[in-house]
């Protein structure tokens, strides 16, 4: 008698469950009214457009969020047209501007087809936009200014897909969402005419929920473990030496990289506090049978000085306000640096000081060869 209660009790949850699925809308059309909406007073006007109701966002950084909707996967579809050449953005599993995803469009771009960066990807993490550190997820899109364009976001777990006026070939693929939310609130920014936004709760048009094959993990030439220290507040100007290295009492917590050999300082330790500048250490063992050369790759966001056994071997900025830009456009890559490595026979102490000031921060490095290289 338990048993046929219990298998009773869980045939209703079954259903419960399948009835909750079943009362999703297929398609929910967000009113452009106020009562849809959260917004700033004075921000935002509710206009007709084309002969179809319409928000008009005043300012660039006004923000209008959708109310009472909690949007996880599905497809994202909408209008919307930019009034100026400035940045157009929607975001997605809101939670607030310090935790969100995003995608943008450089209104700038319109009339170029082939510009790299008409269109980005990029998740806001403790309030720092990561757009300088995922430079992968940016790419061309036919865009028009003055006049709608047409959207259309299909996010389905860890992947995305981005359409732009084109609803047969993505303008962007995201093999991996980056963001720290899993659901949340829809909303738009940006000096813009928004109107037609539809929203189909799990229709994901087949999209794989499991994020895509990263194909750096082929290569075993990064180093992917590091140790890294503390933050510490490192005014502008100041510049690490070798007498005020690391000494024995810092405190050391492994970090392992992310996606295409990423160490991911942002999400560990946020952006710098208003502005101040600060410095994080990274340590790694390098372990080789006979003394060699090596050349290192390096990708590096925002300025980095590099000791090998104690010695500088390389320093260098990537500053994108500061004229400091490495390729590509200021952002992090594997293509910002080279330099060669020294290695003596046996243990090697690497140590990579970072520092940041803008926006995200972080490195790749990446040698020529691990022939005759452990990390430890």
């Amino acid at each position: 008698m338990k048993k046929a209660v219990l298998i009773l009790a869980a045939s209703l949850l079954v259903i419960s469950s399948i009835a909750q699925k079943k009362a999703l809308p297929r398609e929910m059309l967000i009113p452009m009214k106020p009562e849809a909406w959260l917004y700033k007073e004075g921000k935002v006007s509710f206009v007709g457009h084309n002969g179809q109701p319409a928000i008009r966002l005043l300012q660039s950084a006004d923000v209008v969020t959708s109310r009472d909707l909690l949007f996880s996967n599905g497809i994202i579809e909408f209008d919307v047209e930019p009034l100026e050449p400035g940045f157009t953005s929607v975001y997605f599993r809101m939670q607030d501007m310090r935790e969100t995803e995003c995608f943008y469009l450089r209104a700038q771009r319109a009339g170029n087809p082939a510009a790299a960066d008409a269109v980005q990807y990029a998740p806001f993490i403790r309030g720092v936009n990561l757009w300088d550190l995922l430079p992968q997820y940016q790419a061309a899109a036919d865009i028009f200014l003055n006049k709608p364009n047409h959207i259309k976001l299909v996010v389905s777990g860890l992947q995305l897909l981005a359409y732009v006026n084109d609803m047969q070939q993505p303008a962007l693929r995201v093999s991996r969402l980056e963001g720290n939310t899993k659901d949340g609130a829809i909303a738009f920014d940006g000096k813009v005419i928004l109107s037609n936004v539809r929203v189909r709760p799990d229709q994901t048009e087949g999209l794989p929920p499991e994020a895509g094959f990263d194909l750096t993990l082929n290569d075993p030439r990064y180093i992917r473990n590091w140790q890294a220290s503390a933050p510490l507040d490192f005014p502008a100007g100041k510049e690490p030496y070798q007498q005020n290295l690391p000494d024995s009492l810092v405190t050391w917590s492994t970090v392992i990289a992310e996606r295409a050999g990423l160490i991911n300082l942002t999400r560990l330790y946020g952006g710098s506090r208003e502005l101040n500048r600060r410095l994080v250490w990274l340590k790694a063992t390098l372990d080789v049978k006979d003394a060699m050369k090596r050349k290192m790759a390096f990708g590096f966001s925002d300025e980095v000085w590099v000791f090998l056994n104690g010695r500088m071997v390389f320093a260098d900025k990537n500053l994108y306000l500061e004229g400091m830009r490495k390729e590509p456009d200021g952002r992090i890559s594997i293509e910002n640096a080279t330099f060669d490595l020294n290695l003596k026979q046996g243990s090697n102490e690497l140590l990579i000081g970072v520092a940041n000031n803008f926006y995200g921060w972080g490195i790749i490095a990446r040698l020529a060869s691990m022939d005759g290289v452990v990390v430890k």
